[in-house]
């Protein structure tokens, strides 16, 4: 007892979600790893396979919430080793390729796992107050969601630096719109059961065109060292814009990980490491918003990211102390992953004969949409992937594709 607080461990409860943590941790490392693989696919899965598991169903929800927290960590790693541009396109490739076609990658996958880390702390010190703000503001936010979804895109497309740019978000968020409303609601029927629809429209609105791109490039280059050059400073700075962005979605139906990106950036200092900035911030927002929404998921009932729509179908009981302790052991051991598993897999992969890489990640891209979502799923991942080539053709991010959550909730 101190001051009236009485510490209590249950040795058979503490061991069992110490099994379930881990477990999820190496579900959550294989999705991380496997291109076209969504961590929501395999939340939905799990959640599917819910009743199949022994024990307390709590463990369920250890198991799909560590899944997701670890596959924020890891999904930097073939973000980074697969997709690499020719270096001569690398004015126009992603800031995390151009670090590894500079030979930084190593010091690319450190930076991910600073930002990521300091998403879980910020969670952590922030989740209880930021929660109990917002329980005030959620209501109006669901209230005028319609408004605010259409201000979310109009931002996407006003954000573009040129005009050909701005033309082309609006065109993207509009057919990625229109797509959205044609297939969402779609019934896919697959082999292992019911179709999941958003694995071949994610897949193809931004991997496959990254992979196709990716075949005319060299390759992953030999690496150098791994030493931060960034100041903690900037890096600070960085991880609190992409945390902080990651949480003020978290609450917000619709508003995905890839738009609070988006915010952050155009906070980040444009002058002195923007690529590094970027690499910090964009990984604070993945793990964040998976975070914050467990907050938001346990304070207002509305599971807002695929993870937490799984956890609910699992009938697992929200029990947050036993959730948020399964979190900070996933965080601690996927920075360790990170830089550990990272590094080989980017020696390994430019080892390879790249284009073959690249052929035999767009076949298991396919092989998992069919499993998973049918001959339907393919004809979604062939029209999304066609979709999403768009942006570059205009010289626009493609985080204007997410006009296909947006502009079918808005309506």
């Amino acid at each position: 007892m101190l001051e009236g607080l009485r510490v209590l461990l249950d040795p058979a409860l503490a061991g069992s979600v110490l099994a379930a943590a881990l477990c999820g941790v190496l579900l959550g490392t294989l999705s991380g790893l496997t291109p076209g693989l969504h961590v929501n696919t395999l939340a939905v899965l799990l959640a599917a396979l819910a009743g199949e598991f022994p024990g307390d169903p709590v463990l369920v929800g250890v198991v799909v919430l560590t899944a997701g927290v670890t596959h924020s960590f890891l999904d930097i790693v073939p973000a980074l080793a697969l997709g690499v541009p020719d270096a001569a396109m690398a004015v126009t490739a992603l800031p995390g390729h151009r670090l590894v076609l500079a030979g930084r990658g190593r010091e690319a996958l450190r930076l991910s796992a600073l930002g990521s880390a300091s998403a879980v702390v910020l969670a952590f010190v922030l989740g209880v107050p930021v929660t109990m703000g917002m329980r005030y503001v959620s209501p109006w936010l669901d209230a005028h969601l319609p408004l605010v979804l259409a201000g979310v895109a109009c931002a996407l497309v006003a954000s573009e630096r040129t005009p050909r740019a701005r033309v082309g978000a609006a065109l993207g968020v509009a057919l990625s719109g229109v797509l959205g409303l044609a297939v969402l609601d779609a019934t896919l029927n697959a082999p292992l059961g019911d179709g999941d629809v958003l694995l071949p429209l994610f897949a193809g609105l931004f991997g496959v065109p990254v992979l196709l791109a990716a075949l005319r490039g060299a390759g992953v280059p030999e690496q150098g060292d791994a030493v931060v050059e960034s100041s903690p400073r900037s890096v600070g700075v960085s991880a609190l814009a992409g945390s902080a962005a990651g949480a003020a979605v978290a609450y917000v139906s619709g508003v995905s990980s890839a738009v609070a990106a988006t915010a952050a950036l155009g906070v980040l200092p444009r002058r002195g490491d923007p690529d590094r900035a970027y690499v910090v911030a964009t990984s604070g927002v993945n793990t964040s918003n998976t975070i914050f929404a467990l907050y938001a998921f346990v304070s207002l009932g509305a599971p807002h990211t695929g993870v937490l729509v799984a956890l609910d179908r699992s009938g697992a009981p929200l029990d947050l102390p036993v959730f948020l302790l399964a979190v900070a052991l996933a965080g601690a051991v996927a920075v360790c992953l990170v830089v550990t598993v990272g590094d080989t897999y980017l020696r390994v992969v430019g080892n390879i004969d790249h284009r073959r890489v690249v052929v035999a990640v767009l076949a298991l891209v396919a092989s998992l949409t069919y499993v998973l979502s049918g001959t339907g799923g393919v004809g979604v991942l062939v029209a999304a992937s066609a979709l999403g080539h768009l942006p570059v053709w205009f010289g626009a991010r493609r985080t204007c594709l997410m006009g296909v959550l947006l502009v079918p909730l808005a309506l």
